[in-house]
């Protein structure tokens, strides 16, 4: 640790503040979720389906493997409870018969955009701790 910079007691409390901003979020999304008769899994899920990178609102397994950080087995078990519940769809591919498309069913669509619109004031909360820990570093670089 020898002349390595320390971080200060300000930038501690900035980033402890930013972690309790965050667990508290974590939280109420979960809480959201059970509101909507969805498990936070499930709300998960859709959001990264609903959400996908490239705009299609698609995605496969393996994409959601790496965006959730699960193994393929929960992810799969994951995706078999959705489907069951009526909240997501499977479609085959056109160009690869190994992979299958997911897509939000209209109820798992209309499910996640309740818990979406519960959870603004959060998500604008969690936006400005955020740009608090920006604009400190900007102004203070370690």
């Amino acid at each position: 640790m020898d002349g390595e910079p320390q971080p200060d007691l300000v930038e501690y409390r900035q980033v402890a503040a930013f972690r309790a901003a965050l667990r508290r979020f974590l939280r109420v999304s979960e809480q959201a979720a059970r509101r909507h008769h969805l498990t936070p899994r499930q709300h998960l899920l859709l959001l990264m389906i609903k959400g996908a990178a490239d705009g299609s609102e698609t995605s496969t397994v393996s994409e959601l493997c790496q965006e959730l950080q699960l193994a393929q087995s929960t992810v799969t078990e994951l995706v078999q409870r959705a489907e069951q519940a009526g909240l997501v769809e499977r479609r085959p591919s056109g160009a690869d018969g190994r992979v299958v498309h997911l897509s939000a069913t209209p109820a798992g669509a209309d499910a996640l955009a309740r818990v979406h619109a519960d959870l603004s004031a959060e998500r604008d909360e969690l936006a400005r701790m955020l740009a608090l820990l920006d604009h400190e570093r900007e102004y203070h670089p370690a």
